[in-house]
């Protein structure tokens, strides 16, 4: 799977664009301003790109109206074809975000049940109750989720609701030639859905990936051979902040080691899950490190770690946003991307992680964990990698059994020797290829 070995930008188009709060239906031409970002992308080191939504929708882009249409403020399909042209010819590849679990009420086939009720060849597309009411006095119930008028749940063991998003799929592959999509709280999603989307979607393109929302509970019941190939690591996200910031380095391990140790009880060895310090959805890393210099290490982590990495767009060069200020200040647009020496230090960590089996591939191993430091090693087949993190203010000097005299540094390519005990100065990362 091409995604294993790749590193993701996220982008929210709607707030990237600037696009308004409300959808009036008036075309504009927005979404091509992703391709004045693709040598920047580049640039960072990422070669993939997960979209938030991009079709239709009444506001924030998860309430749909039409699965088969791009967004009014974003532009039209040609507009986006293009972009996702320009974007392959760049070896980007293109992961959309499948909101299949809900729609919005401007829906197309739920307009058609509030205007016909009973008289609706959609009724059953959705759960109602034609003697309820709902928040929004529709004179009738339906089912929206987590209590959520605006999004109305789709009925996923209808076949037609079924067949449609099917059909709407294939028709994203072949106008787009997209390469994957991001399932909107997959955790939420009927498993049988879900089954039968991976057969669907493999039969449609070959490697075609699906990741999964996933925020709590076991990973692996979503993530197998039969459902998703990978899912949004939420427990190693909260774990990497919070461990900077509470200078407990155990805390970071205690996950890693859990999801990917050696051990016969760890939960998700050799799965690929989506590794993030921030997203769309929550306040952005350099707003809730409490120490600034933590913000590369915090980073140096998340690619080091098993895992695809994924970056949000601008905290590349350290955003700041917080999430209690709503949700337009973490989707903001910029006019355009900013380079400094955070963006450069990720742009080297992409390419070690990239160009390293062991970072791609392989399993976890802790081999030095104090309150304040960690090392541990990723190894695959006959490639050996040290991930080793000072979050101290002051130099350290590691002692520990690496069995090997000599490594490279695949951050600097600075050669390293671990006889007498590894240095480590302050606020430092080393990735350590032994050699």
């Amino acid at each position: 799977m091409w995604a294993y070995e790749s590193v993701f930008y996220q982008i929210y188009p709607l707030g990237f664009c600037g696009a308004s709060f409300e959808n009036d239906g008036v075309v504009k031409e927005n979404i091509l301003k992703v391709a004045d970002w693709i040598p920047h992308i580049k640039e960072t080191g990422c070669n993939a790109i997960y979209f938030s939504p991009v079709f239709e929708s009444d506001t924030h882009g998860y309430n749909t109206r039409d699965y088969s249409k791009i967004d009014s403020r974003l532009g039209t399909n040609e507009d986006f074809k293009e972009l996702c042209k320009k974007l392959h010819e760049n070896d980007i590849k293109v992961v959309l975000d499948g909101v299949f679990n809900h729609v919005g009420r401007g829906f197309w086939a739920f307009k058609d049940v509030l205007e016909k009720r009973e008289g609706s060849p959609y009724k059953d597309w959705f759960n109602i109750n034609f003697s309820g009411n709902s928040g929004y006095n529709d004179g009738l119930w339906y089912e929206g989720w987590e209590g959520h008028y605006d999004l109305v749940k789709l009925n996923l063991k209808n076949e037609q609701v079924i067949n449609h998003i099917f059909e709407c799929i294939k028709g994203w592959i072949e106008e787009f030639d997209i390469d994957g999509l991001r399932l909107d709280v997959a955790y939420c999603l009927d498993h049988d859905f879900i089954r039968r989307l991976r057969s669907t979607c493999d039969s449609m393109k070959k490697d075609f990936l699906l990741l999964g929302e996933l925020l709590h509970g076991d990973y692996s019941m979503f993530v197998n051979d039969s459902m998703l190939h990978s899912a949004t690591n939420y427990e190693c996200y909260k774990g990497i902040h919070s461990s900077f910031n509470s200078m407990n380095m155990f805390e970071i391990c205690h996950s890693l080691k859990n999801q990917f140790g050696p051990e016969n009880w760890c939960r998700y060895r050799g799965m690929h899950l989506l590794a993030f310090v921030d997203n769309h959805d929550v306040s952005r890393i350099a707003s809730i490190l409490t120490n600034p210099q933590h913000l590369p290490l915090a980073y140096a982590v998340m690619f080091g770690m098993p895992g695809i990495p994924c970056v949000y767009y601008g905290s590349e060069w350290g955003t700041k946003a917080l999430k209690s200020d709503g949700d337009p200040a973490l989707r903001v647009s910029f006019e355009k991307p900013e380079s400094n020496e955070l963006t450069e230090w990720i742009s080297k960590l992409a390419k070690a992680h990239k160009e390293s089996k062991a970072l791609c591939h392989g399993g976890l191993l802790i081999r030095h964990l104090t309150n304040k430091q960690c090392i541990f090693e990723r190894c695959c087949d006959d490639e050996r990698v040290l991930v080793a993190i000072n979050a101290d203010g002051c130099d350290y000097t590691a002692h520990f059994d690496a069995n090997a005299g000599a490594a490279v540094d695949l951050i600097t390519g600075d050669k390293h020797d671990f006889g007498g005990g590894s240095h480590l100065p302050p606020y430092s990362a080393r990735y350590w290829k032994i050699v």
